[in-house]
């Protein structure tokens, strides 16, 4: 693991909310809105941005949690830009607080951890878990 990030550093990613960020399931719309599935992947692409700069040729990044509080919608054709900031770098381990905001509006704002294995390691929690 390269050790490139301190406590406090902050990336952000943009993303426009399109049809199929929408809320859907079994192929019926919910609602018109940015869904809390969307947001997560959006939210956990961004936290990774910091993995996929720490992380050596042979590691990998992989998720740890993710928690997610809604503050306001976001709407289709809405650009939303989500903010993430370090706030424990321990070992092998990164976690980082995000928010999403829609202009100056706060959408939401959560979590996220992340863990730095070897691609060995990887490899053998899929044959532990592969019947």
């Amino acid at each position: 693991m390269i050790p490139v990030f301190n406590l406090g550093d902050e990336t952000q990613l943009t993303f426009m909310v399109t049809e199929s960020d929408l809320a859907s399931f079994n192929g019926e719309r919910v609602h018109p809105f940015y869904s809390t599935f969307s947001l997560g992947r959006d939210a956990e692409w961004t936290c990774r941005q910091f993995v996929l700069q720490m992380k050596e040729e042979d590691e990998e990044g992989i998720g740890t949690f993710l928690n997610i509080k809604h503050a306001s919608p976001a709407l289709l054709g809405e650009q939303v830009t989500i903010t993430a900031k370090i706030t424990r770098l321990e070992g092998n381990s990164i976690d980082c607080d995000f928010w999403v905001n829609a202009g100056e509006r706060l959408v939401a704002q959560g979590e996220q951890g992340q863990k730095i294995l070897k691609k060995e390691k990887v490899q053998r929690l899929i044959e532990q878990i592969t019947p």
